[in-house]
């Protein structure tokens, strides 16, 4: 699990600290072996983008039986946890064996309750989403998008064997349109056509930070939960709450107070 609102997402790349830059130091600081840049073995069940967090990401490569959870999470710095291991066969991949992954969205609208709910059953099924990514292939997906409003936000699930890239941020971004009035609700046949959406037309991504990989399931894969490791988790990421709820209330402060009333 991490909170990856201090990240450049989870996947290394030239610029920006990533999740995968911590956890690849971790390892080497308890002396994994590495080749050609990883760990023997070594594969994510996904990349999430800048800012989008996990509470289920998925690695595997080999390691020696002392290497816990709780021995890991005591190299990672703290927004980074483990909290659950599983043994698995050697030919195992974290990232072609994943059966399904579902993400979740906190979408903070006033919206329209009934509009939102269609334009989820409208957008589950299989679909060519091309005008939902900027990938040019890998497309045609069968998604499950479900949604339930608590207090001020949707909660938006969507669950998919795989998604393609800013998928769901999409998704939640026309869903975003169509509950609050600004595009038609047939806007999204549309979209869904094989028309090409692009500039005014075209649906841009929501922002990444109320997204998290929530789980990654594997079929015949059982997972052991570290007791100690999920004490941790549960205290850093609920230290976490706290100071963003108190972080919530001052930006509440800082509007001014109409003078007129």
């Amino acid at each position: 699990a991490y909170d990856g609102t201090e990240y450049r997402g989870f996947q290394r790349q030239p610029h920006g600290r990533t999740v995968e830059d911590a956890l690849f130091g971790a390892l080497s600081e308890l002396g994994i072996g590495f080749e050609g840049g990883a760990p023997a073995g070594y594969a994510a069940a996904g990349r999430t983008d800048a800012g989008v967090s996990a509470r289920a990401q998925t690695v595997a490569f080999e390691t020696p039986e002392w290497l816990t959870p709780r021995a890991l999470n005591g190299e990672l710095p703290e927004p980074i946890r483990a909290w659950a291991a599983a043994d698995v066969p050697d030919a195992f991949h974290a990232t072609h064996d994943a059966e399904r992954r579902t993400y979740r969205y906190f979408l903070n609208t006033d919206g329209d309750d009934s509009a939102a709910g269609a334009a989820a059953e409208t957008l589950s099924g299989r679909h060519d989403f091309h005008n939902f990514t900027p990938d040019s292939s890998g497309t045609v997906r069968d998604l499950s998008v479900s949604i339930r409003r608590e207090g001020a936000f949707f909660v938006v699930d969507c669950r998919a064997g795989g998604f393609a890239r800013e998928l769901v941020r999409r998704l939640v971004s026309a869903i975003e349109a169509v509950s609050g009035g600004d595009r038609p609700s047939e806007f999204l046949r549309r979209a869904l056509s094989s028309d090409s959406l692009s500039g005014s037309q075209g649906i841009p991504p929501a922002a990444p930070e109320p997204l998290v990989l929530l789980d990654v399931e594997y079929p015949g894969v059982e997972f052991a939960v570290d007791a100690r490791a999920l004490e941790s988790a549960e205290a850093v990421f609920g230290r976490r709450h706290r100071q963003r709820l108190a972080g919530a209330r001052v930006a509440g402060e800082l509007c001014p107070d109409d003078p007129s009333g």
